[in-house]
């Protein structure tokens, strides 16, 4: 059984940054790819960046390309997601999530664990 737990979620303003933190605990965490998901209010979940195990391949949306970075410290078990230039569309309950195969994926189906989310709020 893996658990996930977010961190790092808030009320920033428009232009601001902020980091989300993503520990992982109850099994081999280097093996493993990882991604972060968002889901806004009245809106389904959506894809915002992933990693394979390695760290050397990375994925991020349209949306966040250029403004987020996905990464991980795999001999910390955690997984970051550095987020830059927020704008008030990037408000959303964020989650991560693991998978059971090495690459990195972009779509909810490849994952088999998530976390519970963090809030992250920005404000015009």
């Amino acid at each position: 059984q893996v658990q996930l737990v977010e961190s790092g979620g808030g009320l920033v303003q428009a232009g601001g940054s902020l980091r989300l933190s993503c520990a992982a605990s109850g099994r081999t965490f280097g093996r493993y790819g990882m991604g972060w998901f968002r889901q806004a209010p009245g809106k389904e979940r959506e894809f915002v960046a992933a990693i394979g195990w390695s760290g050397s391949t990375t994925y991020h949306a349209d949306s966040v390309k250029g403004r987020f970075s996905i990464s991980r410290d795999n001999a910390k078990n955690t997984l970051y997601l550095q987020m830059n230039s927020l704008k008030p569309e990037d408000t959303a309950v964020y989650y991560c999530a693991l998978r059971g195969g090495i690459a990195a994926a972009t779509t909810e189906s490849s994952y088999d664990y998530w976390g519970q989310g963090t809030q992250v709020t920005v404000s015009a």
